[in-house]
């Protein structure tokens, strides 16, 4: 092939690159909020509709509804002071409203199965967390940042076969 037979490439040639690449920026400036789920918002919520949030911890699940009202916060059907007996695991639960200012402004319907207490506290701050993101989006760099929409990935370790367990081992024997 001769020099004048070379096909000319859209990375080459600013004319056919003006072709191929769209012409004005996306909608989404850079700084500017945007909605991350298909979920309404708060102001968008109808009577009966909740801002849904889903939080896993250990082998904790935890599913949030939050909707705004008074300040009520329930746990599988009881209140969190009864489900909850210890202030940390309290405290713990409903951080994300007490960082941002909102626990009296929403109130949240948990259901929360599997793992102990720790864990499905834990589950619990993760799930309020991604409802309170879905429900104003706004909020949403700051719950970031300050480590609510983290998944704590940690998980117990299986046991290994030939083991007493996932790290101990069987007591050695010389003789």
């Amino acid at each position: 092939m001769s020099e004048q037979e070379t096909p000319q490439t859209p990375m080459i040639d600013p004319a056919l690159v003006s072709q191929v690449a769209p012409t004005e920026v996306a909608a989404a400036a850079v700084g500017q909020v945007t909605r991350r789920s298909k979920q309404k918002t708060a102001d968008e919520l109808g009577p009966k509709e909740y801002c849904w949030g889903t939080g896993r911890r250990k082998s904790s699940i935890a599913r949030v509804r939050l909707r705004p009202g008074s300040g009520t916060f329930m746990i599988n059907k009881k209140q969190l002071t009864e489900f909850f007996n210890r202030l940390d695991h309290q405290s713990d639960a409903s951080k994300p409203l007490n960082m941002v200012q909102r626990l009296d402004k929403y109130d949240v319907w948990v259901n929360v199965h599997g793992g102990g207490v720790t864990g499905q506290a834990g589950a619990i701050k993760l799930g309020v967390a991604r409802a309170l993101a879905a429900a104003e989006p706004e909020l949403f760099p700051q719950l970031r940042d300050s480590g609510f929409l983290t998944r704590d990935g940690r998980m117990k370790e299986r046991k290994k076969y030939g083991q007493k367990g996932a790290r101990k081992r069987f007591q050695f024997s010389k003789r």
